[in-house]
């Protein structure tokens, strides 16, 4: 999670996103992949600083509202919101698992959780190494229930730790399918966030928005990542891809690219930082954005993978 510094910037975004013309003027969509005549939306707001949504089998979206501790749940059918736990341990990037398990990084005790389908919490990873991870932020489960994480240091003012860092750099881990072993998969970036893997479970993106570059992988069979490779020299926060193979990556809005890493699109998103990404919706073709305070949403051509 990060944030922007420059308030004249929000301001004059906040005064474009009243003018929908405005906003649709500047939509960049090279290869038609936004429903037509589709707009940005927002579907909420009212909260400190939204990030992690994630849709589960039926396209309603959970995210965070990391500074009030909350998990909330969007309707895919009404589109209403209802807290799903108000003891979130201050949870930030989620994933759902395949037992329907909404799987989190859950850094107050920079721990990763798993909520069951009743928001009752159960550890995963408390430290490495017998040391305290950094700050979980991002996660992305492989098909075998294997779980990738980044661990980047942002410090938090609710922290009860020591705030420096606890280990000896920020890195990418992955966590065994029997959750078991957690163990290292990249220590060469400087401050990795966005994670997120093919449906194929053939490659992982990785943005280390450190140096503001995201790379492609190969997957190996042991959950190990080989052939690093720069795929766009941009950083972002949270990530997502559609059925297409199209990266959609986070920060000053939306810029998706392609599998070739040519940029196809960009979309505005006037409130200050977009920090997430996700498909939900029913049919899975609503892009669903967390912006500091609010949330929208962009009608797609192309849906998210399944």
């Amino acid at each position: 999670m990060k944030k922007p510094t420059n308030f004249y910037s929000i301001i004059l975004g906040v005064a474009i996103l009243l003018s929908p013309a405005s906003l649709s003027a500047q939509i960049m969509d090279s290869k038609s992949i936004v429903a037509p005549g589709a707009q940005m939306e927002k579907l909420g707001d009212g909260y400190k600083f939204t990030e992690g949504p994630v849709p589960d089998k039926d396209g309603n979206v959970f995210f965070t509202d990391q500074p009030n501790n909350k998990i909330i749940r969007w309707d895919a059918e009404s589109g209403k919101f209802s807290v799903f736990s108000d003891k979130a341990g201050r949870a930030n990037g989620m994933y759902f698992d395949k037992k329907g398990n909404l799987v989190a990084c859950s850094d107050e005790d920079n721990q990763v959780w798993s909520f069951d389908k009743n928001g009752k919490p159960t550890v995963l990873v408390k430290d490495y190494d017998g040391k305290l991870l950094n700050g979980p932020n991002d996660l992305w489960i492989d098909a075998k229930g294997g779980i990738y994480l980044t661990d980047p240091l942002y410090k938090r003012d609710y922290w009860k730790r020591d705030p420096a860092m606890q280990q000896d750099g920020e890195h990418v881990y992955y966590l065994s399918p029997d959750h078991k072993k957690l163990v290292r998969v990249d220590e060469k970036l400087k401050k990795p966030n966005g994670i997120i893997g093919t449906s194929d479970g053939k490659k992982l993106y990785v943005a280390d928005i450190g140096d503001n570059k995201t790379y492609v992988y190969d997957i190996q069979k042991d959950g190990s990542l080989a052939n690093r490779t720069l795929f766009v020299p941009k950083g972002s926060d949270g990530m997502i891809l559609d059925e297409e193979g199209n990266l959609y990556i986070t920060g000053k809005g939306v810029t998706v690219f392609d599998k070739k890493g040519e940029q196809i699109a960009h979309f505005p998103v006037h409130n200050g930082w977009t920090a997430n990404i996700c498909f939900g919706g029913k049919n899975r073709d609503m892009l669903f954005i967390t912006a500091e305070t609010a949330v929208y949403g962009l009608k797609m051509k192309v849906k998210g993978v399944k």
